[in-house]
């Protein structure tokens, strides 16, 4: 089945609001004509607003780092996807850094899940084992639980907006990373046969899951020549506009349709 590449760039903590738009500016051009990858930037919450009016007339999407599943109330710093569908497509959920420092557990991905899919945006579900799982040899257990959790009570139809992204903690900036052939091991063997067993063929086939973890222009090309690697969620490298922009151009080469 063929299914359209998807690069996201997770900024993180990083760039002002000015920054961040200028960014975009110097962007846009520059990955306009790579229709056949879906692009897509996701800036601080601050910076929302703004890159989504400077990126209005742009083929390149927008997503949110995160958000909070009630759609309004007393959480306090918190963010609802009610104010969010406005300004983004995509919603980032699960991500390791949230799981670890603000408390992301597996029944909150699940609920922001269904609060994304009901408000009309796309989740992308971050997954992924630690370095002391992994060499434990407890990752095909820990990711298939965190993908069978997150998907919990949502249906066939709304998998048709999910994207997973298989991050192996491990490999989150610190410069190390997952072969193509290991990560592609797992994003098929496990992520996309988890969702097999759920949703059936159909579904699975269907689905797009990206790879994350220390993503760069010198090894984007090995990733996107497995056959179950979908796109890339990718940190620092989609802070510098050249980087990002090779990391599209060999999507697009390697990956599009």
């Amino acid at each position: 089945m063929s299914r359209t590449p998807i690069i996201a760039g997770n900024w993180k903590m990083n760039m002002t609001v000015s920054d961040s738009v200028d960014f975009v500016k110097e962007l846009a051009p520059k990955i306009a004509d790579y229709n056949n990858v879906e692009r897509v930037v996701s800036p601080t919450f601050l910076s929302l607003v703004a890159v989504s009016e400077a990126l209005k007339d742009s083929p390149i999407q927008v997503s949110a780092q995160d958000a909070h599943w009630e759609a309004s109330g007393a959480f306090t710093s918190e963010v609802s996807v009610s104010m969010l569908t406005d300004y983004v497509d995509y919603i980032i959920i699960g991500h390791s850094e949230c799981r670890a420092y603000l408390n992301e557990t597996d029944e909150k991905v699940n609920k922001k899940a269904k609060a994304i899919l009901a408000a009309g945006l796309k989740p992308i579900i971050a997954v992924g084992e630690s370095l002391e799982q992994n060499e434990a040899g407890e990752t095909e257990a820990f990711v298939s639980t965190q993908v069978t959790a997150a998907l919990d009570g949502i249906s066939a139809e709304d998998m048709a907006n999910v994207v997973i992204a298989y991050e192996p903690i491990w490999a989150i900036g610190t410069g190390k990373s997952a072969s193509g052939e290991l990560a592609n091991t797992i994003i098929g063997g496990v992520v996309r046969n988890t969702v097999r067993d759920l949703y059936g063929d159909d579904v699975a086939d269907a689905l797009r899951i990206q790879y994350g973890g220390s993503v760069k222009p010198a090894n984007m090309e090995e990733y996107m020549s497995q056959p179950d690697i979908d796109g890339a969620l990718v940190g620092g490298a989609s802070l510098k506009v050249d980087a990002f922009t090779e990391l599209i151009e060999i999507a697009s080469k390697v990956k599009g349709n």
